[in-house]
């Protein structure tokens, strides 16, 4: 690899989101070196075949988060609420993060946010992440938050099922609200071109869209690839009562509009049109159970 190209430093690169954004920079050329807690396991030892630079460590640990940004062009990072500690954890993590961005005197940070952290959402995981942004802005980094709407990839594992030969798609979202959705897989690419520099979105934030559509329309979505009759069940939000965070979010997509996905800033970070919905299907291999 050449040693003169842009050395981007990734934080989540043996995770689907930040893997994205590996596979978008290999694919223009730059260089990249990982963060990753285990360099024998086999999604870590997959990023060195090719070609990745692996710096062992983890968020807790500020020694290798130095060793992560030094000497780095750019960084992009991100934190999920998933793990012990939750929106707690995700917020100390990535203030971690730019804290060692400034004390390495990184050139620009990419931090990986959500649509809406600005807007009170009161939904705990995007509160956690306005709270890591607002950390970069008191630290005064030259950063880019990147905010992507609804992940359409959440649907691999989310809502759908097959009963007596039909697609049944349900959510706690009204039937005539509309969701608006991006892949992880144009997060990867839109995150990679804000690195790699020259976008008129750096020093800013910007809410990235790939599409739009209400719960029938997503149903219809998978009933064509699937090849069978396609129906939509809207749950009350009582039904997610129980998953306080879950039910914050899908209270707030209830109360439009929620996401502000801007699709022509994400159509020029992209350098054409993302991923529609139905092409998200397709691509994903998704079947019928």
């Amino acid at each position: 690899m050449n040693v003169s190209s842009p050395l981007i430093a990734v934080v989540g690169a043996t995770g689907q989101q930040g893997g994205a954004v590996v596979t978008a920079l290999l694919d223009h050329g730059a260089r990249v070196r990982a963060l990753v807690r285990d360099p024998e396991s086999s999604r870590a030892a997959a990023l060195a075949d090719r070609g990745v630079e692996l710096v062992p460590g983890d968020l807790a640990d500020p020694n290798s988060l130095d060793v992560l940004l030094k000497g780095a062009d750019a960084a992009y990072s991100m934190a999920t609420m998933t793990g012990p500690g939750g929106t707690e954890a995700e917020t100390a993590h990535g203030a971690a993060v730019a804290d060692a961005a400034r004390r390495t005197d990184l050139p620009h940070l990419v931090y990986s946010s959500v649509g809406g952290a600005e807007r009170q959402s009161g939904v705990p995981h995007f509160e956690s992440k306005r709270r890591v942004e607002e950390h970069i802005e008191n630290l005064g980094l030259h950063a880019t938050f990147l905010r992507p709407v609804f992940f359409a990839d959440n649907f691999q594992g989310f809502g759908i099922s097959t009963e007596n030969g039909d697609v049944v798609v349900r959510m706690p979202l009204p039937d005539n609200v509309p969701l608006q959705m991006v892949t992880v897989h144009d997060v990867g690419r839109a995150a990679a071109a804000i690195l790699l520099g020259g976008t008129a979105v750096e020093g800013g934030a910007v809410e990235i869209a790939g599409d739009e559509l209400t719960g029938p329309q997503i149903a219809a979505a998978f009933g064509v690839a699937a090849g069978l009759p396609a129906r939509y069940e809207a749950l009350p939000l009582e039904a997610v009562a129980s998953q306080e965070d879950l039910a914050a979010m899908f209270r707030w997509f209830g109360q439009t509009p929620a996401y502000q996905g801007d699709f022509e800033a994400t159509r020029t970070l992209l350098g054409g049109a993302p991923l529609d919905f139905p092409a998200w299907i397709r691509a994903s291999g998704w079947t019928a159970d």
